[in-house]
């Protein structure tokens, strides 16, 4: 068979003529979007039609000579419920969505459940538009000893019915050959279809075969649900499918993380050795290529879980999956498909928040999203390890019990916020998780990484630039104003000269605390550290003098940048030994001569960290999955102010028991 040409659907959906738009509409899991990545392959993208918060898929090919604009439309019971997806596609082929008026409708039927893909069929052939049928899964309904006649099914539907299979593409050609036909001619939809007894009937003059139930491919069906949607047994093979999922967004993203970084690195020193010294020097160095990396050094970690989640859900587990953990999820109110968001986030929220879509209801999507950073995401990690080592520096014990703490902390306070919400500005129970498990089958890698190149374009063009805007702003914030060297670093200067010649070693150390010297006071001259001191009244209560205030304030970019902030503020140098840098700081003091890190105020920090949301990144994402920066900004004052009194209370805590 002969594969279609693709082209570039660059033209954003609606905005051209296309030779012939179709939409695909089906019931869920009848291989529909396999079909769909089939015929588009990489060309295609994800588009939210306006008036509609559901997400769909825009892709087109061409073939001899034809070109065909595919819209792959949610997969739905039925068009006349009320529910979002149900109601994108009664909008769509309705022609009601801008820049979405189909020329032909495709009915993708599943050849091993015909009577449910009849009652779709029937609903959408009373539209009266062109119809065609795809008749997907007929190598499944073979080996299940079935035969299924799709010359019959046309007569019968009076229709077009091709039998196509996205996996391996076979029918593709005669498929887009009907399409091409089926456009120029109206159905001759049959009158028999609107009587009530006509889907059974249709089924048992189309189905052949033996009766399957009690085949061995059922029996071991059998078996492999009774293990997988157990309570007990169910949700330990949950907890260990995720964790090996979890295992592989944090190892596996190691090295292309690294390289990013690294790579990263390269090109800003060979930039800042091609630009003269200077504002632009700085500007394309350390606000756009850092802001940049910044931003794509997460792809690693987004596209090792959508391909991974593809794939699970490509085998069928992961509907079963949801169905055991709906049972816990739901005492908060939260789906069951909220558990592989919030797990996802213990590694990044960015892709915690993307994979969100999984979840049908909008308010469990939502509450799902606000919650979602409060897991302990992989940037939070260099700051626990930091502060526990502070506060236990002798005990091991008391170190590790802390930090299963913080996980323990972030994961408790999402689930009572969900539940808050749901009861007040998200009022409503979580909408009963009602689904049909499908079919186990092998995962289709090829459509898993079409779906994980189409996730991650869309990570990069829609929140990378919100993302980057925000970066080089915080640089400017922190670049200006300019301070003049000071006089310490440039006796420091002048006595490296000296002794270079006959010491270089510490001609370098000499230059380094030069350096530290002056872009302390660079951070303290500039807006951002202006800021810092401005606000160091508010954060008094938490214990934070100037210099933390400014650490705080500087972290709500990125939690990295604290110890890098710190070690520059006390006048030490970013080593990249944890246990080095603590023992610096811990040593560090106040002007008063106390501790600048007592363990009350270490406490009270450790807590804000846990629950605080410094991630500019997480904001432009929710902001972007939700259609609105409103909800971004309940996400970080209710954040924030969790954080805040949570942090005073576990410092008073610490004082009022007396620990030294």
């Amino acid at each position: 068979m002969n594969e279609p040409r693709r082209t570039d659907p660059a033209r954003d959906a609606g905005t051209y003529p296309a030779s012939a738009r179709i939409a695909m509409v089906g019931n869920p899991n009848v291989g529909k979007t396999s079909l769909f990545n089939r015929l588009c392959g990489v060309r295609a993208k994800t588009a939210n039609f306006p008036g509609s918060t559901v997400e769909a898929r825009v892709g087109t090919c061409r073939a001899d000579g034809r070109e065909f604009e595919f819209v792959d439309l949610p997969g739905v019971y039925a068009i006349d419920l009320e529910l979002p997806e149900s109601k994108l596609c009664r909008d769509c082929l309705a022609g009601r969505l801008e820049g979405c008026m189909p020329d032909a409708l495709l009915v993708v039927l599943d050849a091993t459940n015909l009577a449910r893909g009849l009652r779709l069929f029937r609903s959408i052939a009373a539209l009266g538009r062109p119809l065609i049928v795809a008749l997907t899964m007929t190598d499944l309904a073979r080996k299940r000893g079935l035969s299924v006649d799709a010359q019959r099914l046309a007569v019968v539907l009076g229709v077009p019915c091709v039998e196509a299979n996205g996996r391996s593409g076979t029918g593709i050609d005669p498929l887009l050959g009907a399409i091409a036909a089926a456009r120029e001619a109206t159905p001759q939809l049959l009158a028999a279809c609107l009587a009530p007894s006509w889907i059974d009937e249709t089924v048992t003059a189309i189905v052949g075969g033996p009766n399957t139930i009690g085949t061995d491919s059922d029996r071991l069906t059998d078996r492999l649900d009774a293990a997988f949607t157990h309570p007990i047994l169910g949700g330990m093979l949950f907890v260990l499918a995720m964790a090996l999922v979890f295992f592989a967004i944090f190892r596996l993203a190691e090295v292309p993380m690294t390289l990013i970084e690294d790579g990263c690195a390269w090109l800003g020193s060979t930039v800042a050795a091609l630009l003269p010294e200077g504002a632009l020097s700085s500007l394309v160095v350390d606000g756009i290529i850092g802001g940049v990396a910044g931003t794509i050094v997460f792809l690693p970690q987004i596209c090792l879980l959508f391909f991974l989640l593809a794939l699970l859900e490509d085998t069928g587990y992961l509907a079963r999956a949801a169905f055991v953990m709906d049972r816990i999820m739901c005492r908060f109110g939260l789906p069951g498909q909220a558990f592989v968001p919030l797990l996802s986030s213990h590694a990044c929220a960015l892709p915690g928040i993307m994979s969100t879509r999984l979840i049908p209801d909008p308010k469990d999507r939502l509450a799902t999203i606000l919650v979602a950073p409060f897991m302990s995401c992989s940037a939070r990690v260099g700051v626990y390890v930091l502060l526990v080592t502070i506060l236990f520096p002798n005990s091991g014990f008391f170190a590790g019990l802390a930090f299963a703490g913080c996980y323990a902390l972030g994961a408790i306070a999402a689930l009572v916020t969900a539940a808050i919400f749901r009861k007040t500005i998200l009022r409503g129970h979580s909408r009963p998780m009602v689904l049909e498990l499908p079919p186990y089958r092998l995962p289709n890698v090829r459509g898993a990484l079409l779906s994980t190149y189409d996730r991650a374009v869309v990570f990069l063009k829609n929140a990378g630039t919100v993302i980057l805007s925000i970066c080089v702003v915080m640089w400017w914030l922190s670049a200006y104003p300019k301070s003049e060297m000071p006089e310490a670093a440039i006796v420091l200067e002048a006595r490296a000269v000296e002794v270079e010649a006959l010491d270089a070693d510490e001609a370098d150390a000499l230059r380094t605390e030069a350096s530290v010297l002056t872009a302390r006071q660079q951070q303290e001259y500039s807006f951002a550290g202006r800021l810092g001191s401005a606000l160091q009244p508010a954060f008094a209560p938490l214990g934070l003098d100037e210099r933390l205030t400014v650490a705080v304030m500087t972290s709500f970019l990125a939690r990295e940048v604290f110890r890098s902030t710190m070690t520059v503020l006390v006048g030490q140098g970013d080593s990249d030994d944890d246990t080095k840098v603590a023992d610096e700081l811990a040593r560090a003091t106040r002007p008063d001569g106390t501790k600048l890190f007592d363990p009350a105020t270490s406490a009270g920090l450790l807590v804000f960290y846990v629950l605080a949301l410094q991630c500019l990144p997480t904001l432009a994402v929710t902001a972007r999955e939700t259609g609105s920066w409103k909800w971004a900004a309940l996400q970080f004052g209710w954040m924030s102010g969790v954080a805040y009194l949570l942090a005073f209370a576990a410092r008073e805590a610490v004082l009022f028991f007396g620990v030294s």
